[in-house]
């Protein structure tokens, strides 16, 4: 599932967005901005795989907009002009979609992007090493070797490290262990996710990483620990 956002000046232009990506499954519409400071201000504590991004706009140029975010995000953009189109491909956007979108293109674009994603997980999976979070409107690189465990707060997840202070982001779970080598990092608790190689001690229902006690989900598997 991609989640993303729309930006543009038009509720018209929103509302056929919107439409388009309610029929598509793989595509999570989260909202819609027509102020480009409210779409800037959400990013920041809201990270997105994607945005559909108006190129016209009256207050900021949406190419712009583009160049000056500090997330790493994939962008489709939409307007009515043509001529913007090799100024949006220099920004490395996936697709450009001409106004009025119609849906089979809009469907196009969509799965260009979750191909493009594809390829970037498997690529992240073979060649990084850090993991890359946000926290407190900055981005912090943490080494795979340096994680511990991962502990669900709330709507947080709270990052143990080797001695260093923890982080904490605002992030799930899930998208975490997305971007985490799945033959180290393993889910043992709807809270909590450990790095095998940090696990020091397992008894029974719980798991021991030094000082620290670890439960153990009735519903997680966690026999290769016993290997």
């Amino acid at each position: 599932m991609l989640t993303c956002i729309a930006l543009d000046d038009e509720p018209i232009a929103l509302e056929i967005i919107k439409s388009h990506c309610s029929q598509l499954p793989f595509i999570n519409l989260g909202n819609t901005f027509t102020q480009p400071s409210k779409a800037a201000k959400y990013l920041q504590k809201h990270p997105v795989d994607l945005i559909f991004l108006d190129i016209n706009m009256p207050d900021v140029n949406g190419i712009q907009f583009y160049k000056n975010l500090q997330q790493e995000i994939m962008v489709v953009f939409t307007t009515a002009y043509s001529q913007y189109a090799v100024d949006g491909f220099q920004v490395n956007a996936v697709d450009y979609l001409l106004k009025p979108i119609e849906f089979n293109r809009f469907r196009i674009a969509c799965e260009k992007v979750r191909d493009y994603a594809d390829f970037l997980k498997s690529k992240y999976a073979k060649e990084q090493q850090d993991l890359l979070v946000r926290s407190e409107y900055a981005l912090v690189k943490i080494p795979f070797s340096e994680i511990i465990y991962l502990e669900k707060i709330g709507d947080y997840v709270k990052i143990h490290c080797k001695n260093k202070e923890p982080v904490l982001t605002l992030m799930s779970m899930k998208k975490i262990l997305e971007k985490l080598p799945s033959n180290n990092f393993i889910r043992v608790h709807r809270s909590f996710t450990i790095n095998q190689k940090a696990v020091t001690t397992l008894k029974r229902k719980q798991l021991f990483i030094g000082d620290t006690v670890i439960p153990i989900g009735k519903t997680y598997n966690v026999d290769f620990l016993r290997n």
